[in-house]
C-alpha cells in the first residue's frame, strides 16, 4: 500500500537525522530529502526540477538577504581593526580589580564586540584570542577562563545586530527592526546573567581566578575614551535605523563600511587583510545561502505534505494547555542543539513549529506573539552553542586552549548554561520584558 504524503513527510526527519550523523553536510542533506521528497509526491523528475528553479530565484531575490554578508563584513572589518581588544580593555579598566573582574571583563566585551559582529563563532573566536591570556596570567582556571569565553561568544548571536534574527525575521514575516529591539533588554540580561554566574563561581570555587590591580579613574576613562568608534558605529547602525534614516539593509551597509574606515585609520587594514575579510565573508555568505537553499527546498516538500497544518490540527485537538505546548517546544530546541549548528536548527524547525505555535492563545497579538517566541528560539539556540557534543563555541575556545582538557571547557560552562535555563523561564513567564520596548518605540 503507497505510503500518504503524511507518512512521506514524517520519514523524511529520521531519514534527515541519519544523513546529518553519517556527515552529510546538512545543506546538502536537506537538499537531497527535499529533492528525493518532492519526487516520491509528484513522480515527475521534470516537475521537481522546475520547482527548484523557481524556489532558487524565489530564495534569493529576497532583498532583506542582502544584511547577511554586509553584517558579516563589519564584523571582519571590526575583528582587523582591533576594536575587539579595546573593549576588554576599557572593560577590564573598570572591572579587573573585582573577585573574577577580569573573566566579567571578557563577558562585557563579548557584549560590546557582539553590538558590531552579529556572529556568535566571530565573538567566541575574536574575544578568546584577546582575552584569554589575561585571564591565563592573573590565575583563572581552565574551566573558568574557557567556559566564560564559550559562553560570552552566544551574546554575539543576542544582541543586535544578530544573522540569525535576520533568518528568524524572513522565515516568519518578522519585521527586523522590531526584532533587534526586542532581542535588546534579554541580550542585557544574558550579560548581566553571566558575569553574576563569574562572581558566584570565583566565591564557590577558591582559587579559580584572581584579580588585577586597581588602575586609577584617569586611566580608566582614557581606556574608556578609546572604545569610542564601537559606540558611534552601533548608535549610527542602530539609531539610523530606529530614527527612520536608514531601513535594516542600508544600516548594515553603514556599518561596514563605518568599521571598514576604522580599520583603515587605525592602519591594521592592509590590500591583503581587506581582500581576506572580503574572501572570508563570502565563504560564510555562501555556506549560509546553500543552508537557506537547502532548508527552502526541504521546507518546501513539507508544504506539499501538509504537514505543518495537521501538526498544528493535532496539537489544537489536543486541548492542552499553551504553555505545556511551547515548553515541550522549547526542550526540544534545547534537544536540538546539542546535535545541530543552530542555523540549521532554526531554518529546519521554525517552518514546522511556527505555525503550531500561532494557533494557541498567550493573549499576545500575531506580531507581539512572533517577536517573543523568536527571542525564546533564539535564547535557546544559544544554549546549544555551548553544549555537547556540537557545542561549536567549546571547540573554538578550546582550540586556543589546547593545554585544557574539552571536558573541563565543558564543566566550565555549566553554570552558564544554568543562567541561560533560568533566563528563559523568566522571559517565558514575563513577555513583558522582551516587548516593552517594543511596545514603547512602535
Amino acid at each position: 500500500m503507497p505510503m500518504t504524503n503524511f507518512e512521506i513527510g514524517l520519514w523524511s526527519f529520521p531519514i534527515l537525522l541519519i544523513l546529518i550523523f553519517l556527515r552529510i553536510p546538512i545543506a546538502l542533506a536537506m537538499l537531497t530529502v527535499g529533492f528525493v521528497g518532492n519526487y516520491a509526491i509528484n513522480h515527475s523528475t521534470m516537475m521537481v526540477l522546475s520547482q527548484m528553479k523557481h524556489l532558487v530565484y524565489g530564495t534569493f531575490s529576497n532583498y532583506s538577504l542582502s544584511i547577511i554578508p554586509l553584517f558579516l563584513l563589519m564584523g571582519q572589518f571590526a575583528t582587523l581593526s582591533g576594536m575587539s581588544a579595546g573593549l576588554f580593555k576599557a572593560a577590564e579598566a573598570w572591572l579587573g580589580h573585582r573577585k573574577g573582574g577580569v573573566a566579567m571583563s571578557a563577558i562585557g566585551a563579548c557584549a560590546g564586540f557582539g553590538a558590531i559582529c552579529g556572529s556568535s563563532l566571530a565573538t567566541a573566536a575574536t574575544m578568546g584570542q584577546v582575552a584569554l591570556p589575561e585571564l591565563r596570567k592573573y590565575g583563572y582556571s581552565g574551566p573558568l577562563a574557557t567556559g566564560a569565553l564559550a559562553a560570552g561568544g552566544t551574546l554575539g548571536i543576542l544582541i543586535p545586530p544578530s544573522v540569525i534574527l535576520v533568518i528568524y525575521a524572513i522565515l516568519t514575516e518578522q519585521n527586523i527592526a522590531k526584532l533587534f529591539v526586542a532581542a535588546f533588554l534579554p541580550g542585557i540580561l544574558a550579560a548581566l546573567g553571566y558575569m553574576l554566574c563569574v562572581a558566584i563561581y570565583v566565591r564557590v570555587v577558591p582559587n579559580s581566578g584572581g584579580t588585577r590591580p586597581r588602575l586609577p579613574y584617569g586611566e580608566r576613562f582614557r581606556a574608556l575614551a578609546a572604545v569610542w568608534p564601537v559606540l558611534a558605529i552601533f548608535f549610527a547602525v542602530v539609531g539610523g535605523i530606529y530614527g527612520g534614516i536608514f531601513t535594516p539593509t542600508e544600516a548594515a551597509a553603514v556599518g561596514a563600511a563605518g568599521t571598514g574606515l576604522v580599520a583603515a585609520f587605525s592602519r591594521t587594514l592592509t590590500w591583503k587583510k581587506t581582500g581576506q575579510a572580503i574572501l572570508t565573508t563570502a565563504t560564510s555568505t555562501a555556506m549560509i545561502f546553500m543552508i537557506v537553499l537547502g532548508a527552502a527546498f526541504f521546507n518546501n516538500f513539507l508544504a506539499l505534505t501538509q504537514m505543518p497544518q495537521h501538526s498544528a490540527e493535532w496539537v489544537g485537538a489536543l486541548q492542552l494547555s499553551p504553555w505545556i505546548v511551547l515548553g515541550v517546544v522549547l526542550l526540544l530546541y534545547l534537544g536540538f542543539g546539542c546535535v545541530m549548528d543552530s542555523l540549521s536548527m532554526i531554518l529546519l524547525t521554525v517552518p514546522i513549529f511556527y505555525p503550531i505555535m500561532l494557533t494557541l492563545d498567550f493573549g499576545l497579538s500575531p506580531t507581539d506573539f512572533g517577536l517573543w517566541f523568536g527571542i525564546l528560539v533564539l535564547i535557546v539556540v544559544e544554549v546549544g552553542l555551548i553544549t555537547p557534543p556540537v557545542g561549536m563555541n567549546l571547540f573554538v575556545i578550546n582550540s586556543m586552549a589546547k593545554d585544557i582538557p574539552i571536558s573541563q571547557t565543558f564543566r566550565g560552562t555549566l553554570p552558564f548554561v544554568l543562567t541561560d535555563l533560568i533566563r528563559v523561564v523568566i522571559l517565558t513567564l514575563f513577555p513583558a520584558i522582551t516587548l516593552g520596548l517594543v511596545w514603547l518605540i512602535y
